[in-house]
Formats: C-alpha cells, sequence, structure tokens
C-alpha cells in the first residue's frame, strides 16, 4: 500500500501514518518529493482496510497494491488449484465438460440426457432440483425428488452430478445428493450462503453475478475459502449490458483475467451466456480458446417442451455430441483436451 501525503504535510503527521503502521505489525518506507511524501507499507497490507487512512490529517490518497481477495489471489498461491472429484480432475489440462437440463423433469427426460451426455464424452451431469425464477409462477423444479432422479442418473451412467443450492438451509440436504455444489448467480453475494458451502468440503462453482465486476466476484469466492474450503471454481456466465440481442453478454475477457489474477479453476457457461442455441458452440470455442478450464453447457432431448422456458439455448444431444468433437480439435491445437 502507499499513502500519498497532501503537499505541505509535516513530520508530525507523516510520524502519525508511521506511527499506526507499526501498530499492525508493518513497516515504512518514506519517499520524499519536492512537493509530496510517499509512504509505503511494508508487509500485508490487507490488515490495514479497516482503517480510515484517507481520513487521518495530511493524507491525500492511499493505493492499494495487494489484492483484498488474499485466498484467490495469485500472490497467495501461485501455481493452479486442480480440484479432484471421483477421478474426475478440474483445473488440470483435461477441459471438463458438464452438460445436462436446465432442470431435472422427470425420471424419463434425465435418463434419455444423462445417458447421451455421457457417450459424447460428458465427466459431469448438470440439473436443477431447485430453480430459482425471476418470477413466482415459473416451475421451481422438482427439489427433493429432482435430487434423488440425478442420484439415480449418476448410478446408471457413472457421471459426476453438479446442482444448485439455494440457501443455507439446504446445503445438508444437496450435498447428500451432489459431487458439486453450484451458487448461482443470483445467490453470487448471498454472504450466508457462501459461508455455509464454506463449511462443507465439497467442491463449489460459484457463478457470476449478472451485474458483478471481477474484484466483486473473486470477493465472493474469498467468503467461500475463508470458511476453509479450497475447491471453488469460477464460472463466468454472462453479465447484464444494454445488449438485447443476446440473453446476456459472456464476458470472455473474464476468463484469462481471472486466471491472470487467481489460481481458481474457470469454468465459462455458453447457454445462459448467450441464450440462443446457435451461439453456444462458437463461444464455447471461444472459451476454450481463451484457456478456460471447463463448460456448463444445456442439453435437453425435446426443449420444444422444456418446463423452464430454457429450450431455447439448450442443445439437442445431437448438436453436443459434435461440438464435442469439435470442442477436441480446439483443444489439441492450444496443447489441452476435452
Amino acid at each position: 500500500m502507499v499513502i500519498v501525503m497532501k503537499p505541505g504535510a509535516t513530520e508530525e503527521q507523516i510520524q502519525h501514518i508511521v506511527n499506526r503502521l507499526h501498530e499492525f505489525g508493518l513497516r515504512e518506507h518514506i519517499s520524499k518529493g519536492e512537493e509530496r511524501t510517499l509512504i509505503g507499507a511494508i508487509g500485508d497490507e490487507r490488515v490495514l482496510r479497516s482503517i480510515p487512512l484517507e481520513a487521518m490529517p495530511g493524507v491525500e490518497k492511499v493505493m492499494a497494491v495487494l489484492a483484498p481477495y488474499k485466498l484467490a489471489s495469485r500472490e497467495f498461491q501461485s501455481e493452479n488449484t486442480v480440484i479432484k472429484v471421483n477421478g474426475v480432475e478440474i483445473g488440470g489440462n483435461k477441459i471438463v465438460v458438464m452438460a445436462g437440463p436446465c432442470a431435472v423433469e422427470s425420471e424419463e427426460q434425465i435418463t434419455i440426457i444423462s445417458a447421451a451426455v455421457r457417450e459424447a464424452g460428458a465427466l459431469i451431469l448438470r440439473g436443477g432440483a431447485f430453480k430459482p425464477r425471476t418470477g413466482p409462477y415459473s416451475f421451481q423444479g422438482l427439489e427433493d425428488e429432482g435430487l434423488k432422479l440425478l442420484a439415480f442418473a449418476r448410478e446408471k451412467t457413472g457421471l459426476l452430478v453438479i446442482t444448485e443450492v439455494m440457501s443455507p438451509q439446504q446445503v445438508d440436504l444437496v450435498a447428500q445428493y451432489a459431487d458439486i455444489l453450484q451458487i448461482g448467480a443470483r445467490n453470487m453475494q448471498n454472504f450466508m450462503l457462501l459461508k455455509a458451502v464454506g463449511q462443507t468440503r465439497k467442491p463449489v462453482m460459484l457463478k457470476r453475478g449478472m451485474s458483478a465486476t471481477i474484484e466483486e466476484f473473486l470477493l465472493a469466492a474469498e467468503y467461500i475459502l475463508s470458511q476453509g474450503n479450497h475447491n471453488v471454481m469460477l464460472c463466468e456466465r454472462g453479465i447484464r449490458t444494454f445488449e438485447t440481442y443476446t440473453r446476456n453478454t459472456l464476458d470472455i475477457n473474464a476468463v484469462p483475467v481471472l486466471k491472470q489474477l487467481s489460481h481458481l479453476p474457470v469454468i465459462v457457461d455458453p447457454s445462459h451466456g448467450t441464450g440462443r442455441r446457435e451461439l453456444v458452440a462458437p463461444v464455447s470455442k471461444a472459451a476454450v480458446a481463451a484457456g478456460a478450464d471447463g463448460l456448463i453447457i444445456e442439453v435437453h432431448h425435446d426443449p420444444e417442451n422444456s418446463m423452464t422456458g430454457d429450450g431455447a439455448q439448450s442443445l439437442l444431444p445431437g448438436q453436443f455430441s459434435e461440438l464435442m468433437g469439435e470442442l477436441q480439435k480446439l483443444a489439441e491445437a492450444v496443447g489441452r483436451s476435452i
């Protein structure tokens, strides 16, 4: 942290800042120029974030050097985190694909789709049992029965299961059935929920909020990490902008930015990111080229009759299989595999 003193700051004011730094176990580096004095705080500056340094006499501004998200940052851990879940590695050389319906609708539906995505090469089955919807009258999921159907599909196919948890009270229940807990975009800053999943040791996929900055996204991940759960992956799923042609604006920039700032695996959701079936494949390829560690893709065998209304962004099983073949070639081109 660099503390910039105002022109004409007195020696007494400078010494007061130095004394406060010492109180927090930090050392100072003072650089005096013709107009201003700069005080460098040497040590972990994050201990000062709760102190109103800018309100102190003689201080003009304060500039942070270290990221506020300590555990999620590359400063804390330089090597990539690789999450191991029952033989599947997320964050390593292999790009992991999660696929399935937006929501579990019936035994027949989840049986057909899970078999199709497994045959195409997916390793993880996605499907919502509890569905947060914008309107209260929309299909909200099969809840407990949906969890049981996901477990049934896992038994039949060997796929791992990822599904969303919506409240702290649901964490224990969902964790009984899911291999990976998903925190949806609407709950990215539900801090009590973040703490609750942080107290489990189940891997967590955290989706970026629709209006969240990169820093806010990483600070949300920090809540989970700070509770002792280091099995966290980040999911870029599109942000809300002025553009209305697509459902959201998928921030492809976020992939290399997150990889630069954080050691956590990065997943991309091209289905919610675009909302348009014809865009899912090209955006999936862009995500792989940008360095994503995984994809989460909606697949439905009968999207016209999907109960969630998300059929327009769901690939048919044949389209998903074709995309997996194309992604394999692209992954090899960037030194990875699918």
